[in-house]
């Protein structure tokens, strides 16, 4: 099969033919048909990430059509159309028994822990915990959108946000993450309030439903924030994953308010600084948000199939395989126009 191939971090990868991959007894074996690229995948590149062994095929947010199934699989046939969650879980340890599979304790990750979706196959172990039915109205560029940015800040937004209508929610960071939170955080009724160093992604932010915006490069974003609310956010999110963002969005929150991490801090963005102070005084909360259950995922769905939120709204452009040669370094520059989705691969 094709497959975009990282041989040495941070040198530009190549497009290669290697050997399509093994079915395993509890998985199945998927026809990409679309895939996005993301900052994580970035991130992996750059060396960040220390579960990458090369040579190496990126790809984590993916959709496509069975073509092999294994021996032990109950629930799916070939030919059926799927999706899959970043974070894929074992359904059998402590913390997946609890409900947690978006953390387990054995989980595996297409693109990082095992090749990716850069590749016109992509492998997933433990079909029946994993794999998540598509309906026929969800296109396969839309499903990709769901696998990382729009399903972990759902998550981010709807379980450990708890986002109510009529609350200010802060969004920081116009990428495909927090247009993502910003979409979701609307369709719940929340007065949305978007944050970055770029207008184009401010007109963008605002398209996909948010009520205001700061350009952090012009204004104080925590002083902004305040202005705008009368006394802070009551749900802030770091959507970019920044020493910067970070700290705004704590010191952006009202008393008891939430902060939601959802950006990747890596390489020299690790170990930021908060205003602990301001934790501590104002009772305020900091979760983290890493992906989603494969489980959780029909409520999205299913608010994607009456309409209410949109995904394929928030991609930007698609590309060829051979094409994220030179898009895959360059998403360290945050100049992304919504989401990237790779659809051709000959």
């Amino acid at each position: 099969m094709k497959a975009l191939l990282v041989e040495q971090f941070r040198q530009k990868p190549k497009v290669s033919r290697v050997n399509d991959p093994d079915c395993s007894k509890d998985g199945v074996i998927l026809e990409v048909k679309s895939t996005g690229l993301c900052r994580s995948d970035w991130h992996g590149w750059m060396g960040h990430d220390h579960d990458i062994a090369l040579p190496h095929v990126p790809g984590h947010e993916f959709s496509g059509v069975i073509a092999e199934v294994g021996s032990e699989v109950k629930n799916w046939k070939v030919g059926d159309r799927v999706t899959a969650p970043f974070v894929c879980a074992c359904g059998t340890c402590p913390t997946c028994q609890s409900g947690n599979q978006q953390i387990c304790d054995f989980q595996f990750q297409p693109g990082f822990t095992h090749w990716g979706s850069f590749a016109e196959y992509v492998a997933v172990f433990r079909a029946d915990t994993n794999l998540i039915e598509l309906s026929d109205e969800i296109s396969f560029d839309a499903a990709a959108a769901l696998g990382c940015r729009f399903a972990t800040s759902y998550r981010g937004v709807v379980a450990q946000g708890k986002v109510k209508g009529g609350e200010f929610v802060a969004v920081h960071g116009c990428g495909g993450v927090g247009l993502s939170a910003i979409m979701i955080a609307t369709a719940l009724g929340a007065i949305v309030i978007a944050v970055d160093i770029s207008e184009d992604k401010l007109a963008m932010a605002k398209a996909a439903g948010a009520n205001f915006t700061i350009n952090g490069a012009f204004k104080n974003v925590p002083e902004s924030i305040h202005e705008i609310t009368k006394g802070g956010a009551h749900v802030s999110i770091d959507a970019l994953g920044s020493k910067v963002t970070s700290w705004n969005s704590v010191a952006s929150l009202q008393k008891r308010g939430k902060h939601i991490q959802i950006g990747l801090l890596a390489g020299d963005e690790a170990n930021p600084e908060i205003p602990m102070h301001l934790v501590v005084a104002n009772e305020l909360e900091i979760l983290g948000s890493h992906g989603m259950q494969a489980h959780a995922y029909p409520e999205m769905i299913e608010m994607i199939n009456i309409g209410k939120l949109k995904p394929q709204k928030l991609i930007g452009s698609s590309i060829s395989l051979d094409q994220a040669v030179e898009a895959l370094p360059n998403l360290g520059e945050f100049q992304d126009q919504g989401m990237l989705m790779i659809n051709r691969f000959n």
